[in-house]
């Protein structure tokens, strides 16, 4: 029981180091923009961004080295600003065949870091062109891009992962101290 939690508690640290949207949508021919933010100590390590439902077998594309400098790929660029903690990843001339989920990442001894979204091609001339390219502008806008439902997200899995199983260990200490208050009073 006390070896599961401590690995729990020791993988907290970095699970909500790196977050993104949801997922985004773009318009076939067109460009996507993804906004990831990271936390303050992850400024110079190296960024990445990969293609692949499974995060052990998704296929690099693009990688920055630690520093600021933009790095281009084939149709995709990452960025770093380091100042405001955000790493920019840019998808040019995207085909529907690019639908899938992608991760951007922090590379680091150990386990990277993560964080999965799931970009989808629209065609062109469909019904929702007009609401698909909203929502590609909507990335580029700074913060916007990063999706509410993915803080709501954390939320849960902070309130259901560390908030609970602490209190439940609160309530066993109480119960077995409280157990232990009435032995000594009945002997």
């Amino acid at each position: 029981m006390q070896l599961p939690l401590v690995l729990l508690l020791l993988s907290l640290p970095g699970c909500l180091s790196i977050q993104g949207p949801e997922s985004v949508r773009g318009l076939e021919g067109g460009s996507v923009t993804v906004r990831c933010d990271y936390k303050p100590r992850w400024e110079t390590y190296g960024k990445w961004w990969c293609r692949g439902a499974y995060w052990e077998l998704c296929r690099t594309l693009v990688r920055t080295t630690g520093s600021q400098l933009e790095v281009k790929g084939d149709r995709v660029s990452i960025g770093d600003n380091q100042s405001h903690h955000f790493l920019t990843v840019t998808m040019e001339k995207v085909r529907q065949d690019d639908t899938d989920t992608y991760w951007c990442g922090i590379s680091k001894s150990g386990p990277d870091l993560g964080a999965p979204i799931r970009v989808t091609i629209e065609p062109e001339g469909t019904l929702l062109t007009t609401l698909a390219s909203m929502l590609s502008r909507r990335t580029t806008n700074g913060r916007a891009g990063v999706s509410s439902v993915s803080y709501s997200r954390n939320r849960y899995i902070l309130l259901v992962f560390v908030k609970v199983p602490i209190l439940l260990i609160l309530v066993g200490v109480v119960l077995w101290l409280k157990g232990l208050s009435n032995d000594s009073l009945s002997t």
